[in-house]
């Protein structure tokens, strides 16, 4: 499929250009171990020189360390030659090292505390910081981040946090995209539920839909997908391969939704891999380009902590696969009949 472009422009302001291939920016914030800065910029350079023209990143990566190492890499590129996306939601506040937020999965990062506010002051300070942090005059796309059962912990937290925002944040995203100050806006999320109950309650351009529209999940197509496609609202999918199994592979060990895999996860991607295997497919190569099918996917945005990894990403998303493929995983009832391929 190449790291071709693709055009997106829902009200006629313009729009974004998404290398279908884009570029997850968690890693570049230390995420499970660090890397330093050289590194970073070894696996930016890479993608850079490859064609990747769509970045995401967010305040929460690495306590701000991810935006400040995109600044280091931006600076001098011409602005209108990216697309930049980040999130708001989150306000990071300096404290002691022994009080800071993301111990165990940031590591050396920045002291910072994370702050939930998803009001419109607090989304107006988020851009404000990020803007600081990337070095940059403007930021395309805003996501509101993570505002989903998984992080917020219950249907009432969620509801109450998703309140918060239509009152406030909602308003000053509005705002933004009215005034041409970004270009569009909507919602970086976990879970493809709450990506409907906005959508059904306000004007949203883009969501970022980690892990939930995958080789191994398709259930955001029983209303979610649909209802994007009838609005021309497009999607950003994070996490194509479930945090790494669609990778690695079912060996021991191997992670799944940010844990280790439990048996029945294991035993799916083994009859998977068993597929992609006798079409002489990379399962990975499959992972990736499963969910661009959709009519509604923008960009695919692995992560990447190394060069070798950021290859492998490349190189899925040039790799040609056989129709037969995607037949023979119907036929094995792995993929849903009604998934686009």
């Amino acid at each position: 499929m190449g790291l071709e472009s693709c055009h997106w422009d829902r009200i006629g302001n313009g729009g974004l250009d998404f290398t279908r291939l884009g570029f997850g920016t968690a890693p570049l914030g230390n995420l499970y171990r660090a890397i330093s800065d050289d590194d970073a910029n070894a696996i930016l350079d890479r993608a850079w020189a490859a064609g990747v023209r769509y970045f995401d990143t967010a305040p929460l990566y690495g306590m701000g360390l991810s935006e400040t190492r995109l600044n280091r890499f931006l600076r001098g590129k011409p602005r209108d030659s990216y697309v930049l996306s980040t999130k708001v939601g989150r306000l990071l506040r300096a404290c002691r090292p022994e009080d800071r937020d993301g111990v165990g999965k940031w590591f050396d990062v920045p002291s910072r505390r994370e702050i939930y506010d998803y009001g419109h002051d607090g989304v107006m300070r988020s851009v404000e910081q990020s803007l600081e942090r990337l070095g940059v005059d403007r930021i395309d796309l805003l996501f509101a981040h993570d505002i989903d059962i998984f992080n917020h912990g219950s249907a009432e937290a969620l509801a109450a946090r998703i309140e918060e925002f239509m009152a406030g944040g909602y308003r000053a995203l509005l705002s933004l995209r009215d005034q041409g100050v970004i270009r569009a806006f909507g919602a970086g999320v976990n879970e493809w539920q709450p990506c409907q109950t906005l959508a059904e309650r306000g004007d949203f351009d883009i969501f970022l839909l980690a892990g939930r529209y995958t080789l191994l999940e398709q259930e955001a197509l029983d209303s979610f997908l649909p209802l994007a496609e009838r609005r021309g609202i497009g999607v950003v999918i994070g996490g194509p391969y479930n945090s790494g199994i669609l990778a690695s592979g079912p060996r021991p060990g191997a992670f799944y939704n940010y844990d280790p895999a439990p048996p029945e996860i294991l035993d799916r991607v083994a009859r998977i891999e068993t597929i992609c295997a006798a079409h002489g497919v990379r399962m990975v190569d499959a992972a990736f380009q499963f969910p661009l099918r959709h009519p509604c996917t923008l960009s695919v945005i692995p992560g990447g902590q190394g060069v070798a990894e950021m290859d492998s990403n490349l190189a899925a998303a040039q790799a040609e696969l056989p129709a037969a493929l995607w037949a023979d995983l119907r036929d094995a009832g792995l993929l849903r009949a009604d998934a686009p391929v």
